[in-house]
């Protein structure tokens, strides 16, 4: 596993670099060699990612990151200026790293919201409103995420 590993690092540098200089490519091999045998991958859990999930994902983030600008710009061209802000701990059944940065970034991504901190299996979150946290409250983020990173242990 190492072994491919360090093969897939090596290649992703060399796409990277372009360079055929003998140096820089031994220099390349021991890099991604070193970071492969440093890397404790196999002492976490084993996760699979579902493409298609992945691929619809994007277009649907990208549907609630309109949504809520326009919901934002609302606000903010209002007199009154309407906010109700308000840091939320949300506890989510997402647990790796991946999936948490994932939950963490689509969150800030979204307009209204901002991760500030992340915990396993927490997040701290502020919103600006109510409309805003709905989708984080109703678990939106989560379950559309959940779809994208199954182990192997939820598919037995």
């Amino acid at each position: 596993m190492k072994i491919i590993a360090a093969i897939a690092l090596f290649f992703f540098w060399f796409v990277l670099s372009g360079s055929t200089n003998p140096l820089h490519i031994t220099a390349g091999v021991i890099v991604a060699s070193a970071i492969a045998w440093l890397n404790p991958a196999g002492t976490r859990r084993i996760r699979r990612v579902s493409v298609l999930s992945a691929v619809l994902y994007v277009p649907w983030l990208f549907g609630r990151i309109m949504k809520s600008g326009f919901h934002v710009s609302r606000l903010i061209l209002s007199p009154t200026l309407p906010i109700a802000p308000e840091l939320i701990t949300h506890k989510t059944r997402l647990t790796s790293d991946g999936e948490l940065v994932a939950l963490g970034n689509s969150i800030t991504l979204t307009p209204g919201t901002i991760t500030v901190e992340v915990a396993p299996g927490e997040l701290l979150v502020h919103s600006i409103d109510e409309e805003s946290r709905k989708d984080l409250l109703q678990g939106v983020f989560d379950a559309k995420l959940g779809e994208i990173f199954l182990s192997r242990e939820d598919k037995l």
